[in-house]
């Protein structure tokens, strides 16, 4: 599987320090912003399922998962390919302070069809946390409050991040070389 890979663009030990970094952002703002009112996680399956699990152990509060399942980039396919959320998202969310987590920030369209669909549902406040954002004006224009790394517009890999259902096991970042897309 390593041989698969270009180079490493993140390594293990910056994403666990910036994953602590995001935790504490995150708990301070929590402070402020929810004074005592529910908090849920909204983990963007499949790809950031080991973000989510990194991040949510460095938040000390009170805090619930509703995991969704997105679909936008199916098997092989290295880009967007329309956002469908497949499955339903919870119904109780009135009321809630949301923070949807995501692995990556690029098209932009799952973050916009989840934000509103979370507030047609009539959450209280909605946040983004991405572990990734792509340097290119569609990512940069989607409003983001929490952004792990910004990097380049290069198809990655590991963390949590695939390509046709494998290498999210991989413990860095990675580009993939290309004949291996």
């Amino acid at each position: 599987m390593l041989d698969d890979i270009d180079r490493i663009l993140v390594t293990r030990q910056q994403i666990a320090r910036r994953v602590a970094e995001l935790g504490q952002e995150i708990s301070r703002d929590l402070d402020r912003l929810c004074d005592g009112d529910e908090f849920v996680m909204i983990p963007v399956l499949t790809g950031s399922i080991i973000f989510v699990a990194d991040l949510m152990r460095q938040i000390p509060k009170k805090v619930r998962i509703s995991p969704v399942m997105v679909s936008s980039y199916p098997g092989g396919a290295t880009t967007s390919q329309g956002v469908a959320i497949i499955g339903e998202l919870p119904d109780d969310l009135a009321g809630k302070h949301i923070l949807i987590v995501d692995d990556i920030l690029d098209s932009g369209s799952t973050i916009k069809v989840l934000r509103e669909a979370l507030l047609e549902r009539g959450a209280r406040s909605v946040r983004v946390c991405v572990l990734l954002r792509k340097d290119i004006p569609e990512a940069q224009e989607v409003s983001c409050e929490y952004v792990g790394f910004d990097i380049p517009n290069e198809f990655v890999v590991g963390y949590g991040l695939d390509y046709d259902n494998y290498y999210r096991n991989l413990p860095d970042v990675a580009v993939l070389k290309k004949e291996m897309m």
